[in-house]
């Protein structure tokens, strides 16, 4: 049968088939023109509507509107208007869902990318390094190829296909790849729980029970440490999170508290003296919120104060300035007043046993000794 003869077949005469053609014209027309106003109407906002994530998102995903895909559709509209014969009606609809599924993958496929730059610039205080990207690829990758995945299972069950033995195959083979390399995931998991998360970035200076080091790089398995010593770390990221880790670069303020003793002798109204002369010495410091000097322990050995001030930077090497600069005016204060930070002097006994061989009254070396029993008065000595 010539192609004639089979059109012949359909039963489909001429008017129909224009106005079939004249329906799929007019739907291309009518999709690609309201595509384009919507497209405009969004390019047209303004002000803090032109910003929000629903607009930037509809903006750069009607971008990827397939002309394809509309002419596509305007033809089978076109085509669903004449009365086909029953093998023609199903394959219709088998191109149907090809053609509308093609395009929601596509729209999908450009949100997944947009919403996830959004989310990583944000997140990430705009800022788009290594970290980032890595993360970055990552999720986008895993989600678009969920969404083509699920589009094509689909579009092979639409036709007729049995995917379900498919589909539990592929779930019983993940399972064995996962346990086969389930340490490389969780490095690969734990990487990504990095970036989304942002415990520490590139450049920040961390400390954790073993080391301390600045973070050269975060990779898709190890993270890369230069430790203060010299040398580099690597050690796994799943690893690393598992610790507790101390991020120097976001303390923004820095507590300094410390003890000052002095000598348990002291007058009272000398030491009553201490914290307002203190605290009057650190209050004249650059970038230093006072807190207090306060007397808190007195023992027989010394009188302790309890100091605290906070630096509003937490620079490490403004803290070491600032502390010299405290404690070498703190020694010139206690000078002036006359205060001294020795503890209190103590006693020792020194007691000699009797000889055997010596005269009752005498000493060891035949002195007599004044002390009953024949022993050497006990000595003092004094001593700090």
């Amino acid at each position: 049968m010539d192609i004639r003869g089979y059109f012949t077949s359909l039963d489909i005469g001429w008017t129909n088939i224009a106005f079939a053609i004249g329906a799929a014209v007019l739907s291309f027309f009518i999709i690609h023109g309201a595509v384009m106003l919507f497209r405009r109407r969004l390019d047209a906002l303004d002000g803090p509507r032109a910003h929000k994530p629903i607009v930037d998102v509809l903006r750069h995903t009607l971008a990827r509107t397939s002309r394809i895909a509309v002419l596509a559709t305007s033809i089978l509209i076109g085509v669903s208007v004449l009365d086909l014969p029953a093998p023609w009606d199903a394959r219709v609809g088998h191109l149907w869902f090809l053609t509308l599924g093609a395009q929601v993958a596509l729209w999908l496929h450009r949100a997944i990318d947009v919403t996830a730059r959004r989310y990583f610039q944000v997140h990430g205080k705009g800022l788009e390094d290594d970290q980032v990207s890595v993360a970055h690829t990552l999720v986008i990758w895993a989600l678009q190829w969920s969404v083509w995945t699920i589009f094509l299972l689909a579009m092979l069950s639409n036709l007729g296909i049995n995917v379900t033995t498919f589909v539990a195959s592929l779930g019983i083979g993940g399972v064995a790849v996962a346990l086969a390399v389930q340490n490389i995931l969780g490095d690969l998991f734990a990487s990504l729980s990095i970036a989304l998360d942002k415990p520490f970035e590139v450049g920040d200076s961390i400390s954790v029970p073993e080391f301390s080091g600045s973070i050269e790089h975060v990779g898709l398995k190890t993270t890369r440490i230069r430790a203060l010593s010299g040398e580099q770390i690597v050690i796994a990221n799943a690893e690393l999170l598992r610790k507790v880790v101390h991020n120097f670069k976001r303390q923004s303020t820095r507590r300094v508290q410390y003890t000052l003793r002095i000598n348990p002798a002291t007058a009272p109204d000398l030491a009553a003296q201490v914290p307002e002369r203190l605290g009057a010495i650190i209050s004249a410091k650059d970038k230093v919120k006072f807190d207090h000097v306060n007397l808190t322990t007195m023992t027989q050995d010394f009188i302790e104060y309890d100091i605290v001030y906070n630096l509003t930077d937490a620079n490490y090497g403004l803290f070491l300035q600032t502390q010299q600069a405290v404690l070498l005016e703190t020694m010139g204060m206690l000078r002036d007043l006359g205060i001294s930070t020795a503890p209190r002097a103590q006693e020792l006994r020194l007691q000699e046993a009797a000889s055997n061989d010596a005269a009752p009254g005498t000493g060891s070396n035949g002195v007599a000794s004044n002390v009953p029993g024949g022993t050497r008065a006990p000595s003092l000595i004094r001593g700090a």
